[in-house]
């Protein structure tokens, strides 16, 4: 037997929450040992396994705070949830290559989440870019 949506929602709703709040060691905390990592785009992607995503989340703690996360869709198939969120978020580092110089930006996300043995085996993640690039590198207000 797989993972029910409700299952999943648990799973989701925890790695989402401490993505918000900062927690990357609660993050990874729902992923198998040989989770799948893979944000399209970013250089060296995907990675694996719990020790390569805490190192990422590190990073993205660093360099991004969620303010919030807003959840506009949600598909569920055997094993796998797929999610679309409107996220607004302050740049304090560099987020895709570009300095954020604290500024706040919105921007769609879209997940695929894939599950085993009760937790997430695989997070595949795409990102409007061009809506982010483009509110980092637009002239001040």
């Amino acid at each position: 037997m797989g993972t029910t949506p409700a299952e999943m929602e648990v799973l989701i709703g925890t790695h989402m929450l401490a993505e918000e709040h900062g927690d990357p060691q609660r993050a990874v905390s729902v992923y198998t040992e040989d989770v799948e990592h893979d944000v399209v785009g970013f250089p060296g992607d995907p990675i694996h396994g719990v020790d390569a995503a805490l190192d990422r989340y590190h990073q993205l703690v660093k360099d991004l705070r969620v303010e919030k996360a807003e959840r506009t869709h949600t598909y569920y198939a055997d094993d796998a949830a797929i999610t679309e969120d409107f996220i607004t978020a302050v740049v304090t580092g560099r987020f895709m290559g570009i300095p954020g110089n604290n500024r706040r930006i919105t921007f769609r996300m879209l997940h695929v989440f894939e599950f085993k043995e009760g937790k997430i085996s695989r997070e595949n993640v795409w990102l409007d870019g061009a809506a982010i690039a483009a509110q980092l590198t637009a002239p001040p207000a």
